[in-house]
């Protein structure tokens, strides 16, 4: 054989499908998203931010356009699998490219472990007799199955449970304005915007204060630039699609947040008092106003919901170490595809969710952990993503004449935003992931030593 017959046979293994269209990439953000995101983390915002939770969603919202248009410059001049791996390598150089890719495993490889625990979870709540982790395991074999049928299968049935997330969504709007309607709001109509006052006037800090826990229910849109070589129609679809999820998961995050705390009869000053009535506050107030059967109804949803969720996790995770792979910082037995699926990357990384939902799982503080320490990996590749644009832009000028606006100023001001929310985190995350980025340098230097003594 020769070599040229070598060279495109390797080419063959290594190459993905174009089978996306625009609407399988919005469907993949947002099933990653997650439509009713805000149901956890209600009480602590409405707490935190003095009842202003729908205005947090409107800051944090603004705040992430700054991550999803620098995705958006990235991904037009480098359509590759890999996201910010690929970017940072372009806009950065190939150190800093491994480096980000590195830390963005923290995010796309262990946030399908959290909402598979999460499902479980939510599923064990629902139906005791069968324990959590039968639902855990089913969930990660029907999910894994999925995407080693192809992204298009997974696309497809994606999107058949994101319409009935959405479907529940649409109940609970519906159901809440004729509450609202017939019995009137527990709180001012334009409190869920300016405070409920409770904890005194309208506090700017405060808010911003939620805004640093709100971001990180966007967490996954990103997902959405590891396709870009597996779209049909150029990568402008995929900066397009990018934007859109964004949009219409603020449009649905402040919907929601607005209608429920309309209907949440407890001030944000006795939730802030009471931290343990936080994490319910959002089907707290459903069961009171509307009924159990609504309670019962968007657990359900949010059960089918997170396992759904790790599928496109998952899926991202698979492009994200085979892109790895193929640029030869993680092992080449990664890069290797299958009628067009890096099947090999996704058992890895469903093997990796698995692990790392037992380990969660044998600890009382176990998801807390492992979603913090998932946060920090994704705004470090965020603020790496925004450096990525200010070097390929501005700095080696290789799109032209740079834009000041778009290639430094928004750029800029998106990585001042996930240095204060990696600032704002937990002592515990910022040390995991001061150790997992220390793993990565020392890896980095390693490889650099093998190539050193190869040549």
């Amino acid at each position: 054989m020769s070599g040229t017959e070598t060279t495109a046979s390797t080419d063959e293994h290594q190459r993905l499908r174009r089978n996306l269209g625009f609407r399988d990439l919005v469907v993949y953000g947002l099933l990653f998203i997650a439509p009713m995101a805000p149901v956890g983390v209600f009480g602590t915002l409405d707490a935190t931010s003095h009842g202003a939770v729908a205005l947090v969603y409107v800051v944090a919202t603004v705040a992430m356009g700054f991550t999803a248009f620098s995705y958006a410059q990235m991904v037009r001049v480098v359509p590759q699998a890999g996201s910010v791996f690929a970017y940072a390598r372009v806009g950065l150089g190939e150190d800093a490219g491994f480096i980000a890719g590195w830390m963005a495993m923290l995010d796309y490889v262990l946030i399908p472990a959290v909402a598979y625990l999460f499902s479980g979870i939510a599923m064990n709540a629902l139906v005791p007799q069968v324990s959590r982790w039968v639902w855990t395991t089913l969930a990660v074999g029907v999910t894994t199955l999925l995407n080693l049928w192809g992204v298009r299968a997974a696309a497809l049935v994606g999107f058949l449970v994101l319409a009935m997330e959405i479907v529940v969504l649409l109940v609970f709007v519906v159901a809440a304005l004729v509450v609202l309607a017939r019995d009137g709001a527990h709180r001012g109509l334009w409190s869920p915007l300016s405070g409920d006052r409770t904890q005194g006037p309208f506090a700017l800090a405060a808010v911003l204060g939620a805004v640093s826990v709100a971001v990180l229910s966007y967490l996954g849109f990103d997902a959405i630039a590891s396709f870009a070589e597996e779209v049909t129609g150029g990568s402008a679809k995929v900066a397009r699609a990018l934007l859109c999820c964004l949009a219409l998961a603020g449009a649905l995050f402040v919907a929601q947040t607005y209608l429920v705390a309309l209907l949440e009869p407890t001030t944000s000053a006795r939730l802030a008092a009471e931290p343990g009535k936080q994490g319910s506050a959002f089907y707290d107030a459903v069961d009171v106003s509307v009924g159990g059967w609504l309670h019962d109804l968007v657990a359900v949803s949010k059960a089918v919901g997170a396992a759904f969720a790790a599928l496109a996790g998952q899926a991202a995770a698979g492009r994200l170490l085979f892109a790895m792979g193929r640029g030869r910082r993680l092992p080449r037995a990664l890069a290797r595809t299958d009628a067009g699926v890096p099947r090999v990357a996704l058992l890895c990384s469903a093997v990796i969710t698995l692990v790392a939902a037992g380990w969660a799982a044998r600890r009382d503080d176990g998801l807390d952990k492992l979603v913090s320490v998932v946060d920090i990996g994704a705004l470090t590749a965020f603020t790496l993503l925004h450096a990525s644009v200010v070097g390929h832009f501005a700095v080696r000028r290789r799109g032209g004449r740079p834009s000041w606006w778009r290639h430094v100023l928004v750029p800029g001001a998106g990585a001042v935003i996930t240095v204060a929310v990696i600032v704002a985190a937990s002592g515990v995350a910022q040390v995991v992931g001061a150790v997992w980025l220390a793993v990565g340098v020392l890896v980095l230097v390693g490889q650099r030593g093998r190539v050193t003594a190869s040549e």
